[in-house]
């Protein structure tokens, strides 16, 4: 993954909530089954992933409750809007998600759905164990204590 420095990098959309309510194992890319009318409407970025998650269907990979908007010139040849999307992963990759999220309990959570260097629509996912109440109080001051050190460390000067 090139990342933020590439000029052809762009993030379609982002789930930010996921790093506060999950603590994250491992991530992996994944490539998306769309159609014409969904990768135009991403390139507008208005799609949102907040509440979608990832899940095993007959030996795949779906993403589920993604919403990604109309395109409006498209007229009678658009898209559904939340309809579950095939992710393309490797067959070794879907037997290791498969496996951790029956045995271990995790989740597949989508990070962000983003372009790569080729144009491609890509889903970075993330494998992930659901935080508890007391969990995300601790990331929160965590978060909390970093921003006041930056801010004492800047006014000192």
């Amino acid at each position: 993954m090139k990342g933020k420095d590439d000029p052809n990098y762009k993030v379609a959309a982002e789930n930010r909530k996921a790093r506060y309510e999950y603590a994250i194992n491992d991530t992996f890319e994944a490539g998306i089954a769309l159609s014409g009318t969904e990768v135009k409407s991403l390139r507008g970025g208005k799609a949102t992933i907040g509440e979608s998650y990832a899940g095993e269907k007959n030996g795949e990979i779906w993403l589920v409750n993604a919403y990604i908007p109309e395109y409006l010139q498209a007229n009678q040849f658009n898209h559904e809007t939340k309809r579950p999307r095939k992710l393309l992963l490797h067959r070794r990759e879907v037997d290791k998600l498969v496996a951790a999220i029956q045995r271990e309990g995790m989740t597949l959570v989508p990070l962000k759905i983003y372009f790569n260097d080729k144009g491609r629509a890509k889903v970075e996912l993330a494998l992930a164990k659901g935080k508890k109440l007391h969990d995300k109080r601790e990331t929160e001051k965590q978060r909390d204590w970093t921003r006041e050190r930056a801010r004492l460390m800047r006014d000192k000067g």
